[in-house]
């Protein structure tokens, strides 16, 4: 054989080296720990496999009877000489799963309360035929209130209780869905009420909060700028109120992950801090006496947009209502927040500078009805261990799965640099196309499913579509 070898003179240059890139999977196991990126690798993958696999009409009953929701959608669509139904008083406005992700709850504009055994409506969800009447015999609770419903918390203490309330009433009302009854087991007031051209208008509730810690703490935002505290164990008045410096709503509130510290924004598009250590509201605790105690701090989310540069150079930045804020399950000190106009960013909680930032285009721009549209707060999920944040879009039918990671290889990030990205595929943003415009978000605490809410009182379950082989 060695006849036939052709003999080759040394070279006086070095061999190229090839560089090839390490198998990931691999070297968790030999080294036994994940790079420090790997899961942000994986939340690029997840985002790009979902789409709408199931669409689930609010096509049900009371006692036989088409429920109110029903009732409004069909008199909406169908004229049968009655005046159609305002576009205020449908669609669903909040849904929420419950800590194990086994029920799903939902309130509409038009008063239903409904909870959903979810596996059965993940089980009716099919790639090709989307459209189903959901099993109803299946729901847990079905209640048609007859007054409008804006929210809807479980309780973590007592995953029995679920809360809802409305922006036009100024009570909270609590419901145990162990057995099925129409009348509440507890319901939560405010005291005062306020004068309007001589008339005493009771002020409505926007958000709900429980305590994790303390199961007989309460917490319920209003549309007059205060946070009201409620101890289950004294009565059904408000121990304690969290003021603000205005009368203006505040929409959303969230408690940090200890339950010392309660965040709210709202209207003026400022985020409100209270914290409930020590000082006076310590004492308000301890004795139980009602005590108003105003923000230790508070910032302006339009001045904190203003300093990043890139962003003010190509966007004329204006004070916005914020419509929703959430902590990151994954990430505790991020603090997401969503405005009326479609933008949505991340406030940092170390430092308290805006990290994150998401500019879609404008809804004029897609000649959608701006008007109506502000009729809706929207309100995002957050996905339990990504970083990913899901937000209804605010100018055509979908949701955007917005990159939220917590370091500068996140595209949405106020410092990303497209040149430092191997690949920049890898870490976009993902908009998801919907058959209905989306009102709500809700993720599925183990399996990342998402339900979306709509403007027409639908359930859309958006996962990865189900493959035969």
């Amino acid at each position: 054989m060695e006849k036939y070898l052709v003999p080759v003179e040394p070279s006086s240059e070095a061999p190229k080296r090839f560089q090839r890139h390490e198998w990931a999977r691999s070297l968790i196991e030999v080294k036994g720990r994940f790079r420090r990126n790997y899961r942000h690798d994986l939340s690029a993958l997840l985002t790009r496999s979902y789409s709408e696999v199931g669409v689930f009409p609010h096509l049900y009953h009371v006692d036989g009877v088409p429920c109110q929701t029903l009732r409004n959608r069909v008199i909406s669509s169908v004229s049968y000489g009655e005046p159609p139904v305002p576009t205020s008083r449908q669609g669903i406005s909040s849904l929420e799963f419950d800590t194990k992700g086994i029920y799903l709850v939902s309130v509409t504009k038009s008063g239903c309360l409904t909870v959903h055994d979810f596996e059965s409506l993940y089980c009716q969800a099919n790639d090709v035929l989307p459209y189903f009447e959901e099993d109803e015999s299946k729901h847990v609770l079905h209640l048609s209130l007859r007054q409008q419903l804006d929210v809807v918390r479980w309780n973590p203490a007592n995953q029995d209780e679920v809360a809802c309330t409305s922006m036009k009433k100024n009570d909270v009302l609590i419901f145990d869905i162990s057995y099925i009854s129409s009348e509440p087991v507890e319901v939560l007031r405010t005291k005062r009420t306020v004068t309007v051209h001589g008339s005493d208008v009771h002020k409505g509730l926007t958000d709900i909060a429980f305590s994790t810690i303390d199961k007989s703490r309460l917490f319920a935002s209003d549309t007059n700028g205060v946070v009201n505290m409620w101890d289950r164990r004294i009565g059904s008045l408000p121990c304690l109120e969290l003021t603000t410096n205005s009368r203006s709503t505040i929409n959303s509130i969230q408690l940090n992950l200890e339950n010392q510290v309660v965040f709210g924004a709202g209207r003026h598009g400022i985020i409100y801090m209270w914290d409930l250590r020590g000082g006076r509201v310590s004492a308000a605790f301890q004795s139980h006496k009602e005590m108003c105690h105003p923000p230790i701090t508070c910032w302006k989310l339009a001045s904190m947009l203003e300093r990043i540069g890139t962003l003010k150079a190509q966007s004329a930045i204006v004070t916005k209502e914020v419509h929703s804020i959430n902590f990151d399950p994954s990430c505790p000190y991020q603090l997401a927040f969503h405005l009326d106009d479609g933008w949505s960013g991340v406030l940092n909680m170390y430092d308290f500078e805006v990290t994150h930032v998401h500019c879609p285009p404008p809804a004029w721009l897609n000649d959608s009805n701006v008007s109506a549209d502000l009729l809706y707060l929207r309100k995002p999920s957050w996905l339990p261990t990504y970083s990913v944040y899901a937000v209804g879009s605010a100018s055509t039918n979908g949701i955007h799965l917005l990159d939220f990671y917590p370091d500068t290889s996140s595209p949405c990030h106020v410092d990303y640099s497209e040149k430092e990205e191997r690949d920049v595929r890898d870490k976009q943003n993902k908009f998801v196309p919907l058959t209905e415009a989306v009102t709500a978000c809700a993720a599925h605490p183990l399996n990342d499913t998402i339900v979306a809410g709509t403007k027409h009182s639908s359930l859309l379950v958006i996962s990865q579509r189900k493959q035969s082989f």
